[in-house]
């Protein structure tokens, strides 16, 4: 592999983090290395799974804060 982007550059380009010239040479270092490649889609696979994970709290735990700040109105 002839990866010579630190893995913060690749993580910013997966998220579309980058300005347009350094987007543009992460692109570049894409098309002449396979093994980059490789790595970004591996990336692209892993962010694309974890948007689908729920972000919010289990609703006990919402129940819980909110009998708690209750509690305070007293």
């Amino acid at each position: 592999m002839i990866q010579t982007l630190p893995h913060s550059t690749l993580l910013r380009y997966v998220y579309n983090e980058l300005p347009a010239d350094e987007r543009h040479e992460v692109e570049d270092a894409l098309l002449h290395d396979p093994e980059l490649a490789a790595v970004c889609a591996d990336l692209l696979l892993a962010q694309r799974a974890l948007d689908h994970l729920a972000r919010g709290p289990r609703p006990t735990t919402t129940a819980a804060i909110l009998q708690y700040s209750r509690t305070f109105l007293r």
